[in-house]
């Protein structure tokens, strides 16, 4: 998906966001569904205060970052390539990928925050398939 195209899905749904050099910085106040869609553009930053949901997404492109409020849902996705980045404020809902919730994998550690887990094993490489 084009940067172009996506900044059309925001303005349907009327999403508020800024541009910031490359990053392109969704800052609605609420929760963003946006799960028809099975793309991103590179160097989306999700920074609004509640959810995020892109339940058919399929991929993501290295850079997307999430610092929203509250959880992500990732249904259908299969894959996470280094570069992209949870740093929000719930949990991860990875259902293809892991069978479910992060927070609940069997692979976390005790003490280990699971989202430091999460980040530092799609830096490695480990969810690219």
């Amino acid at each position: 998906m084009s940067r172009e195209e996506f900044i059309n899905e925001l303005d349907k749904k009327g999403y508020s966001y800024e541009i910031q050099g490359d990053k392109l910085v969704v800052t609605h106040e609420w929760d963003v569904r946006l799960n028809s869609l099975t793309s991103l553009p590179p160097g989306v930053v999700f920074r609004n205060g509640g959810d995020v949901s892109l339940d058919s997404l399929t991929s993501l492109p290295p850079g997307v970052e999430f610092r929203n409020g509250e959880y992500v849902e990732l249904r259908a996705l299969t894959s996470l390539p280094p570069g992209v980045e949870f740093k929000n404020g719930s949990d991860v809902l990875l259902r293809d990928l892991i069978g479910g919730w992060f927070d609940e994998w069997k692979g976390n550690i005790e003490g280990i925050d699971s989202k430091m887990l999460l980040n530092s094993m799609i830096s490695k490489g480990i969810f690219e398939r």
